[in-house]
């Protein structure tokens, strides 16, 4: 068989860094996403001799985002011939190594590169061993990679990149990014010392709540009415199907394919619900230590979520034979089985899931509390280990006139010294008093919108549960 020629992968590469040519847009016409800053620092920074390994799960943007930032680069100043873009998944690329690409990229350009970039490089056999020596052998060079198989990816970089790759994270769109891609409604406005917040238009915002939770966590289902209008296809194929039919069963040898569909499909179905291995061993006849790897997987290739129980006093359980799971984006239920109305029995569990799924842009761990009698459904740890805050999730206002019936946020705050955590309502804004703690409430929609919002302005952030 004969071997493409290295002209025709030249050619290639001359088309695929289009600016090298003429002026261009890198970014096309969609905004850019809201990580856009956290990434161009990195890329900027040259004094440290480190390649950014760009981890996320599929369609949320990726290479959008590499494309914005080399449009930022063109736009201070950088010569367009020194940025190279490669698209590892492209068959005609095959056979070729790392330092090979590069090379027949540079002979493209025509001069040395100082940036390049490698989109899907999960397609090259040991990229990570290959990424580690031209770190080392090219220090001029500011080398980016990213890929969809986020779980090998994450895995290789720590395994064989310590101390020369770093890992940024781009996960599904946080409410705050929704609103401000979509302008489907006004966003909430900080006001005070207290940062408390000020909502124009509930309604509105509640219905642009309904619409994230059944479409807002992928930009082009946020952005393009026809992929909405299919969400089934777009999502179920091109992203839920690829990772559990093909990603995982490639990287983990997995031989019932169905088994973990099944599993996941079950996962999506409960999402915000406790299980235990051994209930769910029970009920689906998988073996409890394969049921455990499973979870592992879909963890890892961003799919779930997996939260751990504490108990009334904020201490970890010895053996935790229950846990919380939570689909990493609620649009993914409405994808497998219907999108889900405000009023329909389902979206209390979904609006938990969309709440729970905005901290998932933090590093922090979070956790929820159950003992005897009561609960408690978000609990975040200091580093100490202590709480520094606890949130109660309900798509209703019935608390509001008896805040006395939220016991088990109530007895927590109290036993663990918070003198004000927070319960989220439908359409009200108030605070309540019960036993000398005071309930921070507001709707889910605006609490959804700061905890995303506070966590992407990074240190400047100041909500808690």
């Amino acid at each position: 068989m004969l071997e493409i020629p290295d002209e025709e992968v030249r050619s290639r590469l001359e088309a695929e860094s289009p600016w090298w040519a003429q002026a261009h847009s890198a970014g096309g016409s969609l905004r850019p996403r809201a990580y856009l800053p956290g990434l161009l620092g990195l890329v900027r920074d040259r004094a440290v001799r480190r390649a950014v390994v760009l981890l996320g799960p599929r369609r949320v943007g990726k290479t959008v985002l590499i494309h914005h930032v080399i449009e930022a680069l063109l736009a201070e100043g950088v010569s367009p011939r020194e940025v190279a873009y490669v698209s590892v998944d492209l068959p005609l690329y095959s056979g070729r190594s790392l330092e090979r690409l590069l090379a027949l990229a540079e002979q493209a350009a025509g001069v040395p590169l100082r940036w390049a970039f490698f989109d899907e490089i999960q397609y090259l056999p040991e990229w990570e061993r290959h990424l580690k020596r031209l770190v080392d052998d090219r220090p001029d060079l500011k080398i980016v990679v990213s890929g969809s198989a986020a779980a090998a990816l994450k895995l290789k970089a720590q395994e064989s990149g310590a101390g020369r790759f770093t890992d940024f994270l781009l996960p599904p769109l946080t409410f705050a990014e929704y609103l401000d891609l979509t302008g489907a409604a006004a966003p909430p406005v900080r006001v005070g010392p207290g940062h408390d917040l000020r909502v124009a238009d509930v309604p509105a915002l509640n219905a642009a709540f309904v619409d994230y939770v059944n479409v807002g966590g992928y930009p082009e289902a946020a952005l393009n009415p026809f992929v909405r209008a299919d969400m089934g296809r777009f999502i179920k194929s091109d992203i839920v199907d690829k990772v559990l039919l093909r990603d995982l069963p490639q990287l983990y040898g997995i031989g019932d394919i169905q088994e973990l569909n099944r599993l996941f499909t079950a996962l999506a179905w409960n999402t915000a619900g406790e299980v235990s291995v051994d209930g769910l061993a029970k009920r689906s006849g998988v073996a409890a230590n394969t049921l455990r790897k499973y979870l592992e997987y879909l963890e890892a290739a961003f799919l779930i979520r997996v939260v751990h129980r504490v108990d009334r006093n904020a201490r970890h359980f010895q053996r935790a034979a229950t846990f919380k799971v939570y689909l990493t984006n609620p649009s993914l239920r409405s994808a497998l089985f219907s999108p889900v109305a405000a009023g329909a029995e389902a979206m209390g569990s979904l609006a938990e899931t969309a709440v729970v799924s905005q901290w998932f842009h933090d590093p922090g761990p979070i956790h929820y509390a159950r003992w005897a009698d009561a609960e408690v459904d978000l609990v975040r740890l200091g580093a100490d280990g202590r709480p520094v805050g606890a949130a109660e999730v309900k798509w209703s206002d019935r608390f509001v006139a008896a805040p006395e019936e939220l016991k088990g946020l109530v007895r927590f705050a109290a036993t663990n010294g918070l003198s004000r955590v927070t319960a989220t309502t439908l359409t009200e804004t108030v605070q309540r008093a019960v036993a000398g703690v005071t309930i921070q409430m507001m709707p889910t929609s605006a609490y959804a919108w700061s905890v995303g919002e506070a966590i992407l302005m990074g240190p400047a952030g100041t909500v808690t549960p």
